[in-house]
Formats: C-alpha cells, sequence, structure tokens
C-alpha cells in the first residue's frame, strides 16, 4: 500500500484514477486500508525512525501543536505502532482521569478507536490497565498522583498535554524514572504549548526530537464550525498564537501578572490554613458559545503577615444548577468557612441556586464597583511579592494570568476573575494588604502621580468611619482634591 507522500502524489497526478484504485479493493483490503496510518497519516505525523526527513536517536518526541493538529492520534497511534514492534510495557499518562479515560482511551482518536478489532486492547477499568491480545499491557495513571507512578517500569510512554499537568516535573520526573526496560526506552509527549518551566526544559533537552505544526496543518479533517467559532474568533490574538500556531510565548508585556511570580513561589502543599473560600465568577447560560463559570478555591495561612494558596480551579461551562452544585461540592471538600459569588453577572440568582443546593451554607455577594484592572492590581501585586503560592500547577488559570492585558483586553477571563476575587476576600483589611496600598500610594506621590497621601480620619472611639462606597479606607490628593486610593471618587465631606 501507498505511504502518505506516494498517496498524495497519485491524488494530485490523477484524482480520478486513484479513486478507481480504491474501488476496486475488497472489503478486507478495504478495512486493512481504513486502520493504514501510514497511508492516512500526514508526514509530520509519522514517528520520526520511521519517517526519512528524521533521524531516530531520540529519547522524546515532543509534539507541540495546535488544537486540531491530530495530536491525540498521533500518541494512539504510535502506541500501536509500539505495541506491533513487540513492547509489552507501554504506559499512558494523562492530567486528570477524565482526561485519561475520554481522551486517550474512549475519544475518538483514542486508542479504543484507532485499532482494529484483532489489535484493540480490553480496558481493565477497575485495574487501570489496558491489556492487549499479544499480551503486553499498558498502565494508565494521571498526574494528579505521581507517587502512583514511583517503581512503574515501562519500555515506552505516551504523555499527553504535559503542559497542563498539576504536579508535571513530579509526574514526568516519576515516570522517567520508571522507563528502564527493553532496548530503547522512548516518551512520545503530545501537548499544546504553554511556558511551563518543564516544556522548557524537554524542549531545551538535546535527546529531544520537536515536531511543531498548527491547528491550519489539519483544516481539512475538522469541522467547518469550529473555523467560524474558534480560528475567527481568536485568530491574530496571543492566545491564539498560543492554542492555534503552537507558539511558547514569553510573558505578555502588559500582563499585571509575570509567569516567574507564580513559579517561584509554587508549591506542591499547602500549610495548615486560617480561612478558605470558594470564588465563583457565575455565567448565566450553559451551551457551548457561553462563557465559562469561573471556580477558584483560595486559602490563607494564619503568618503575620499572611500568604494565599491556590488550592483548586474547577472553571468550566456549566449550568446554574451545575455551577452551583460545584461551588457547594468544594465548599465542604475543602472546608471552606464561605463561598463568594460576583452579584454583577447574576444578582441575587447566585444565592438562590446555593441555597438550593445547600440552605445551610456560608454565602457572601461581592459587587464590582471598581473596574476591574484596578481590583486586578492588588491581586497581581500579591503574587510579585510571592505572597500566593499555587498548588501545583493550573496551567489555564496561569495561561489567564499571564495573557490579560487591561489596556487591550475588554473583558477579563473568568478563571482570572473567581481568583482575584478569592483573594480580595481573604486579603482587603488585613495589615497586609492595607499596606501594599499604602506603598502604591508613596511610590505613586514620589513619581509626582499624587500630590500626597492623606491620613483617615480617628474618631474618639478609635476606629476609621470615614469609608469610601468602594470599601476603601485609603485616600489621596489628586488636583488638589481627596479622592478614594482605588476607585478615585472624592472623599465625602
Amino acid at each position: 500500500m501507498a505511504t502518505a507522500s506516494q498517496r498524495d502524489q497519485l491524488i494530485a497526478e490523477d484524482p480520478a484514477a486513484f479513486s478507481a484504485r480504491l474501488a476496486k479493493l475488497s472489503d478486507s483490503e478495504l478495512e486493512f486500508l481504513c486502520y493504514d496510518w501510514e497511508f492516512w497519516a500526514r508526514l509530520d505525523q509519522l514517528v520520526p525512525d520511521r519517517c526519512p526527513c528524521h533521524r531516530g536517536d531520540w529519547a522524546t518526541w515532543l509534539i507541540l501543536a495546535g488544537r486540531g493538529f491530530g495530536k491525540t492520534r498521533v500518541g494512539a497511534e504510535t502506541v500501536r505502532l509500539w505495541i506491533r514492534q513487540g513492547y509489552d510495557r507501554v504506559n499512558f499518562i494523562a492530567a486528570t482521569a477524565d482526561d485519561l479515560r475520554d481522551t486517550m482511551v474512549e475519544g475518538e482518536s483514542g486508542i479504543l478507536s484507532v485499532c482494529s478489532k484483532d489489535e484493540r486492547p480490553r480496558y481493565r477499568v477497575s485495574k487501570r490497565r489496558l491489556e492487549w491480545p499479544n499480551g503486553a499491557i499498558s498502565l494508565l495513571f494521571t498526574a494528579e498522583e505521581p507517587e502512583r507512578l514511583r517503581g512503574k517500569q515501562s519500555e515506552k510512554l505516551w504523555a499527553d498535554e504535559p503542559a497542563s499537568w498539576r504536579y508535571d516535573q513530579d509526574a514526568w520526573d516519576m515516570a522517567q524514572f520508571g522507563l528502564r526496560l527493553g532496548d530503547n526506552p522512548q516518551t512520545v509527549a503530545t501537548t499544546t504549548p504553554k511556558p511551563t518551566k518543564m516544556i522548557k526544559a524537554i524542549l531545551a533537552d538535546p535527546t529531544t526530537h520537536v515536531t511543531r505544526g498548527t491547528t491550519y496543518d489539519n483544516k481539512a479533517n475538522l469541522a467547518p464550525g469550529f473555523y467560524t467559532k474558534i480560528i475567527t474568533k481568536y485568530e491574530g490574538t496571543r492566545l491564539g498564537r498560543q492554542e492555534l500556531l503552537a507558539e511558547v510565548l514569553d510573558d505578555n508585556p502588559g500582563a499585571l501578572w509575570k509567569l516567574a511570580d507564580i513559579d517561584g513561589p509554587r508549591v506542591a502543599k499547602a500549610p495548615p490554613l486560617a480561612r478558605i473560600v470558594v470564588a465563583i465568577d457565575p455565567s448565566a447560560t450553559s451551551d457551548e458559545d457561553s462563557d465559562e463559570c469561573g471556580i477558584v478555591v483560595v486559602g490563607m495561612d494564619g503568618r503575620d503577615i499572611p500568604h494565599g494558596y491556590v488550592l483548586e480551579d474547577a472553571t468550566d461551562i456549566y449550568s446554574p444548577d451545575e455551577w452551583a452544585k460545584m461551588a457547594v461540592i468544594l465548599y465542604h471538600k475543602w472546608g471552606a468557612d464561605r463561598i463568594i459569588g460576583e452579584a454583577n453577572n447574576g444578582g441575587d440568582m447566585i444565592e438562590s441556586v446555593i441555597r438550593h443546593q445547600d440552605a445551610n451554607v456560608s454565602y457572601k455577594k461581592v459587587t464590582a464597583t471598581r473596574a476591574k484592572a484596578i481590583r486586578a492590581e492588588p491581586a497581581a501585586a500579591l503574587y510579585e511579592q510571592h505572597r500566593v503560592h499555587h498548588v501545583g500547577q493550573f496551567a489555564l488559570l496561569e495561561s489567564e494570568l499571564t495573557q490579560w492585558n487591561p489596556k487591550i483586553d475588554k473583558r477579563s477571563p473568568n478563571r482570572l476573575d473567581a481568583d482575584v476575587w478569592a483573594l480580595t476576600e481573604l486579603f482587603e483589611g488585613t495589615d497586609g494588604w492595607a499596606q501594599y496600598v499604602k506603598n502604591e500610594a508613596k511610590s505613586l506621590a514620589s513619581e509626582g502621580a499624587i500630590e500626597r497621601v492623606t491620613e483617615s480620619r480617628i474618631f474618639v472611639d478609635g476606629r476609621n468611619r470615614d469609608i469610601c462606597e468602594c470599601g476603601s479606607t485609603f485616600w489621596v490628593i489628586i488636583a488638589g482634591i481627596e479622592k478614594c486610593m482605588k476607585c478615585t471618587l472624592p472623599r465625602p465631606l
């Protein structure tokens, strides 16, 4: 049978003759052709040591490609090839259990779909493994549980979306330590690029063979609607450069967050926490075109200068009942002391649907009285001070934080909003937050942006009752007028 390059040449030379040849094939020959990956694949989708334009001396084949490139199909077909070559320990690693089942195993381009009946493995869900007809075994792991990889040996490995793994380096290291069987241990890693430390390290490794590809490379096999809804929406944007063109982007110069300020204080485990909140940035609908509902869990420790800990990002497209249920589940899972929700998008409906799930949870409605950039700046400053720690990696949240430019992007992403609301709830009013605002005011005064910082009026009982509508108690003089440091409203007389 023809290879991919020969197929393209035959089609280009005489499409009618090519179709006539296919029409003469028997049913068994057509079935064989259906599962002949070398016939259907593009050259950049073939294993490097089986493609004449690449060398074969690699330990990791990193497929860094945009959405819709066919990465999952390449991973599954590579596993299938290795099994046929006689390797009997080819393991899988996904970001989550859902990704493992729904993408790598049972997905449209997963291993069960690409194998013919005679070679299709048996999926043993309870044992977390695939059992192949020739006796080979594939163990199935998630990067959420790196310790499960300890001591598990393999000859070959398929790692899917490692740029999105929560405990990426730990899971990668444990998997590589176990990759010690056979004559040529190798990993195929299929991922949309994100500028994580681990991805950059894999790229820099001389034993890595890199295949780069874009969404456009697979245009012929993508639904037309994908182009009108996704390509048109993101084409020409920074997010499009990452998700469509597969570029590993550095920080957005205009973003409030820097990746170094997220990577630096990252931890694998949170200490005992004094407070935990579940923050919701709700969506009103749940169809495929609706916004995601931001749901982020954040805690704060009991230090004299407190630090925050991002514990979970459960953002997704939900109906109101679904996101309310998820918020309540997380409230109990983490032992949170409050659920907070932005009332600007949903109003009293948020509390109503949450109470429908659990009438006894502690809930607080928060209202945006300041522009999103102004609300986000103190939260970003906490990151800059290395006082916010991500417990593991949250690739999608971190991508939103480091790519959102408030001067250009009119709308802020939902994960980012939920994270900011959580940190605002935990830190606003604490000495740490107050000190940040004071320092910012002093810095602005030294730069000439404001004239000076004014003192709060203290009443005889010792409490400061001079509070702005936005909740701030910090005042500055701008053009001779006393104004709120946060929202710039004039100070009450």
